[in-house]
């Protein structure tokens, strides 16, 4: 197994990267959804109830952030001084003000009030204690520092999607891209569709991984990140195979050893 390719999100729920390769840090990788948009409450926005903001490309060079868009010309973001509290997941955290220039750019691309924030220390938020150590940290993202996705299981999602389909008289649709499910790493060569499933410990490269526990997924993986439309799929055909616990599955979340760096190609060994 190899580590097939890595892909990083610099604003939660907008358009990620592909890189070749990224240093890992104890709450992610480096650069990972450091920021997030809040909408005319100060509270937190994602493209589940906006899905404008996957029309965002945010790139990170360095420290200096550069909004794209297309709606407006580039942006460079300056965070300003000013903090407030955003609650994340169950979690209320410090973040700091983007100013108003970010806030206007990303206003005029979401057509609501909306403001930009950044986590200027990534130690400040906690990893579910159910699921991880006192001293284990998360930046932005939904709940765990990375997640982890196989092509196999891709795979076998998008035969069942086209089954699914057939059965209802429907045309079966373009297979779905992996971008659908946001994660981090994507492993190739595993043999068994959702042998992931099963797995504890994993190596990277010459990084360690504890798996928190599989992913539940939501309606975000129904937008269709060129058209920006809601669909039935995967979540109808993943409510038919993958359901347990009253929700859908499909990857799992990951907690790093301790730092280091993957590159793609890096081999892949289940511990």
């Amino acid at each position: 197994m190899k580590l097939g390719n890595i892909r990083f999100y610099p604003i939660k729920s907008t358009s990620g990267h592909d890189v070749d390769e990224a240093e890992v840090q104890p709450w992610g990788l480096a650069g990972d959804r450091r920021y997030l948009v809040t909408d005319r409450n100060g509270d937190l926005l994602t493209a589940r109830e906006e899905p404008a903001l996957l029309a965002c490309v945010a790139e990170l060079d360095g420290d200096t952030l550069t909004l794209t868009g297309p709606h407006a010309a580039p942006l460079p973001v300056v965070p300003a001084t000013t903090m407030s509290t955003v609650k994340v997941g169950r979690t209320p955290v410090e973040l700091t003000d983007c100013g108003d220039a970010a806030a206007r750019w990303l206003s005029e691309l979401a057509g609501q009030p909306v403001r930009l924030k950044w986590l200027d220390d990534p130690t400040r938020r906690p990893v579910n204690p159910a699921y991880g150590r006192p001293e284990d940290r998360v930046s932005l993202a939904d709940a765990f520092p990375l997640l982890l996705t196989t092509s196999a299981s891709l795979a076998q999602l998008n035969d069942w999607i086209a089954e699914t389909a057939l059965e209802h008289g429907e045309e079966p649709p373009a297979p779905l891209p992996m971008r659908r499910f946001r994660p981090n790493v994507v492993i190739d060569g595993v043999d068994t569709p959702f042998a992931e499933d099963g797995w504890k410990r994993l190596r990277i490269g010459d990084v360690g991984f504890r798996v928190t526990k599989g992913c539940d997924r939501c309606v975000l993986t129904t937008i269709d990140t060129a058209t920006y439309t809601k669909g039935k799929e995967p979540l109808r055909t993943l409510a038919r195979h993958r359901k347990w616990d009253g929700k859908v599955w499909f990857g799992i979340n990951l907690i790093p050893d301790g730092p280091g760096r993957i590159v793609v190609g890096d081999a892949v060994t289940i511990l």
